[in-house]
């Protein structure tokens, strides 16, 4: 293999530091951007829409996160070799370390061992960047220009959520090709990718609007590549239909890749009959061949999972019997803590999280989810931004005081008692001591305020049995059942909300510690009734639940979830909390909202309760 056959990140590089390690890990960044030869290649494109770490192996691209591996099979230079990718993916897999890896590639072919786990074949199309504008588009170019405005942009406004939003929905209702699941992925993470890539720039939308501020079309471009311009995924209106809008934008967008020095530009695969057809009428060539495998990497003597002894046991009737079987699962209730949102006769769902609980809610999830296309959250709910929020919340600001300084040790010890629980020798003969412990002084110490209140809370409700994340349950299953996910808040705003966690309300929370087994009772009761006064009645006293955090980002969920609903078939998810005021905005916004009973016992409650707006679930 050749010399630079080690991984190195190649994630941001700091161009202002000048060690070693930086200096060859800009030296690579270097090197795939000028030699890119795919989309793919765009390590800044590839890291923003994936959120794993790229890294190279001799001279082919990779990228990796927790589980996963996706393998880029093209060669930097030289030709395609079996041999060397095989070579190079084997490093890559040892390297990654991980003892069950799902793996992805895309490369011009594939070794034999791989030829089975080929899920997609098709080329990659090219254009000049000297393409003139085909004779029978110049008219149509030419008078769409005359009601359009063309701009480019780093931004993804509320009028690309409604693009972007109508778009896929016409694509989930049949009424266009349907889109892949990898190709719905990248529309889900356009937010994301354009932020992380803000510094630099080399992502952009180019615009089309009308004269009334509507986006009639726009495409997404990635400017990072030495010598092409990728062309990534776009989308026009039907709602604020133009004709030849799409045209336009293929004119400048050819007209801007000349004047910035591109020799062709990378319209990516056909995809399907209509996207190639497209592609063609501007004078697309065919390029490289493309195949896309998935499969697992699995390492020998591999200790099997919970889920994975779950699964042998379905097939495998005798290993367990059905009790054992049905004993493994969390314990299910019926969802209760949601409405049904309707306007123009487009339906959506308004849903309660509560972050920690203790029973599961999969069976009425995967219900409500057959019914929708787009699953909302607060923020995402990935590995990669969990573990930057858990980063920020061990970082304490200078200066700051530990709150393990500003309580008594009275009141350490008190909350120490109520956290852990029982301890010491006889707690443990009697089976009452907890197996694992929070280092509570530790936590006090260590952590800024609203990371400990959590940490600390989540700690005594596991002692209690309470194992579950509604928020994070539902994210799981909405991923599974291959729904468009869409995060409505960036790491940036929300640790801004949780740094803005009133440091007297965390200490007023720990003080009165021996108060959380009741408020945790009265609110599972609640929860589980859907009743959502009941629910803030019992559950007010929480530090996070401040007047000033709940409005602010109330009317930014309003914002930033509007298009989803007018375009139907979204389920939105948000703490609970949130509910009383989204409830009086949607309902100012012309939405008619309604409860939604799941079982026999809350319709009777809504009966005696003189409840009209519910809906039977």
């Amino acid at each position: 293999m050749p010399d630079n056959d080690k991984i190195i990140s190649v994630n941001s590089p700091d161009r202002n530091v000048t060690d070693p390690e930086n200096s060859e890990q800009e030296n690579l960044y270097q090197k795939l951007i000028d030699s890119a030869r795919i989309p793919e290649h765009s390590p800044g494109l590839m890291r923003a829409l994936s959120q794993g770490d790229a890294f190279c192996m001799g001279e082919y691209f990779f990228i990796h996160d927790d589980d996963w591996l996706m393998a880029i099979g093209y060669p930097l230079h030289g030709t395609y070799s079996h041999e060397d990718f095989e070579n190079a993916l084997e490093e890559a897999i040892a390297q990654c370390g991980q003892p069950t890896l799902q793996c992805y590639a895309v490369a011009p072919d594939l070794p034999e061992r791989l030829q089975d786990t080929i899920i997609d074949r098709d080329r990659f199309y090219v254009l000049s960047s000297s393409a003139p504008i085909p004779a029978r588009l110049r008219s149509p170019v030419r008078k769409a220009a005359q009601v359009l405005r063309v701009e480019e942009s780093t931004a993804f406004t509320a009028a690309h959520r409604r693009l972007w939003a109508e778009f896929m929905g016409r694509a989930d209702r049949g009424e266009m090709a349907s889109l892949a699941p990898h190709v719905r992925e990248l529309y889900a993470r356009t937010p994301e990718a354009l932020a992380e890539t803000a510094d630099s720039g080399c992502l952009r939308f180019l615009n089309a609007w009308d004269s009334e501020g509507h986006l009639a079309a726009c495409l997404l471009l990635d400017y990072a590549p030495k010598n092409f311009v990728s062309y990534i995924l776009g989308a026009h209106s039907r709602a604020h239909y133009v004709p030849h809008a799409a045209d336009l934008l293929f004119a400048s967008m050819i007209e801007r890749a000349k004047a910035a020095g591109k020799r062709f530009i990378h319209l990516g695969l056909g995809v399907n009959e209509g996207i190639l057809r497209f592609k063609k009428k501007w004078g697309a060539v065919p390029s490289l061949p493309y195949v896309m495998a998935q499969w697992q990497e699995e390492a020998e003597n591999t200790e099997q999972s919970i889920a994975h002894d779950f699964a042998l046991a379905l097939l495998r009737s005798s290993t367990l019997t059905k009790r054992q079987i049905l004993a493994m699962q969390p314990e299910q209730r019926p969802f209760a803590m949601f409405y049904e949102v309707e306007k123009n006769g487009k339906v959506s769902y308004l849903c309660g999280t509560a972050h920690f609980f203790r029973y599961s809610f999969e069976n009425s999830f995967r219900k409500l989810f057959r019914k929708v296309d787009h699953v909302i959250f607060e923020g995402p709910l990935d590995d990669k931004f969990m573990a930057d929020v858990d980063k920020n919340g061990k970082d304490l600001e200078p200066g700051f005081t530990p709150l393990l300084e500003q309580l008594t040790e009275a009141e350490i010890q008190k909350l120490e008692r109520v956290v852990r629980g029982p301890e010491g020798t006889w707690a443990r003969l009697a089976g009452l001591e907890a197996g694992k412990k929070a280092n509570v002084r530790e936590i006090l110490a260590t952590m800024r305020p609203w990371c400990a209140f959590f940490t600390l809370w989540t700690a005594f409700l596991e002692r209690l049995e309470w194992k579950c994340s509604v928020d994070m349950e539902a994210w799981r299953i909405a991923r599974d059942m291959g729904k468009n996910i869409i995060g409505m808040e960036n790491l940036e705003e929300q640790l801004a909300s949780l740094n803005s966690v009133p440091i007297e309300r965390v200490l007023t929370y720990f003080r009165n510690c021996r108060e959380w087994k009741l408020y945790s009772r009265r609110n599972l009761k609640a929860y589980l009734a859907g009743d959502l006064e009941g629910m803030m009645g019992s559950s007010a006293e929480f530090p996070t639940r401040t007047g000033t955090i709940i409005s602010v980002r109330d009317q930014r969920f309003r914002e930033r979830m509007r298009p989803y609903l007018e375009e139907g078939r979204t389920a939105v998810f948000v703490g609970a909390a949130h509910l009383l005021n989204l409830r009086w905005m949607l309902a100012e916004d012309g939405y008619t909202l309604r409860r939604c009973l799941p079982t026999m016992s809350h319709r009777l409650k809504a009966f005696l309760h003189n409840e009209k707006e519910v809906r039977w679930w």
